[in-house]
């Protein structure tokens, strides 16, 4: 959600990995996936629908400790946010 108001433009929509992704990445031009940690739970249930996305980010492999369903800090936050942003503007240019 940062992203999006942060960013208008670059980043249109934030789609939860419980929701359905059918929908939400049908008429998507570019994907993006955001995992808290290796397990890449949200990457597999996008292949599980057949959809490849274009960039994938895994929190811990940002430095961002994974702490179960612990409320994540500010600087974690912004930390993943400008990872984020690093990879839609190098996929860019």
């Amino acid at each position: 959600m940062v992203l999006l108001r942060a960013s208008p433009g670059l980043v249109e929509a934030c789609v939860p990995a419980n929701r359905p992704l059918d929908e939400a990445t049908r008429y998507a031009e570019r994907i993006l996936v955001l995992d808290g940690c290796s397990d890449a739970c949200a990457l597999q249930r996008l292949r599980e629908i057949g959809v490849e996305p274009d960039l994938h980010i895994v929190a811990t492999g940002c430095g961002i400790a994974k702490e179960g369903m612990a409320e994540p800090q500010f600087d974690e936050i912004e930390r993943l946010a400008g990872a984020v942003l690093a990879a839609l503007r190098g996929e860019r240019e």
